[in-house]
């Protein structure tokens, strides 16, 4: 296993090594739900509808390092590409923090020191979510979230 650096989640972004990137990750699940993103107004909103690879227990992927191969369009989050995508991701999300500059929450297990903080805080989508497969597309309208945070 890759060492961390103490307190590596107070650094900019472009200083974290990939082991200290991915360990960024809240385990929350947010961005894994699907968001509709209106044309007209370039307002995004969040549907209770989760990509089709989420496992709505743990809130991670079930096949992250291969997601690409099940979901072509699954966005790679990195320090190059943060600066395109950090306006869809969640207001708590820590890439998302770290990127305009705030601190992590006090639940993010970084602080914390327990995995489960995220979830303890209702701040994961643990028990809520419904699978892609189960909801025709045309209907996700009905499944948004007015607030996320």
């Amino acid at each position: 296993m890759t060492k961390l650096r103490p307190e590596f989640w107070t650094l900019p972004l472009q200083k974290l090594t990939p082991p200290e990137w991915e360990a960024l990750c809240d385990g929350c699940g947010k961005c894994c739900l699907n968001k509709l993103e209106y044309e007209d107004t370039g307002e995004v909103v969040f549907t209770r509808v989760a990509c089709r690879l989420l496992d709505g227990e743990t809130c991670r992927c079930t096949q992250y390092d291969i997601r690409h191969q099940f979901v072509p369009e699954c966005v790679t989050l990195s320090p190059k590409t943060i600066h395109k995508i950090a306006y869809w991701m969640p207001a708590t999300c820590a890439y998302r923090l770290r990127y305009e500059g705030k601190p992590l929450e006090d639940w993010h297990y970084l602080i914390s020191g327990s995995r489960e903080s995220v979830h303890d805080a209702d701040q994961s989508v643990r028990g809520w979510t419904v699978p892609e497969f189960e909801v025709p597309e045309e209907e996700w309208d009905e499944y948004t979230i007015e607030d996320l945070s």
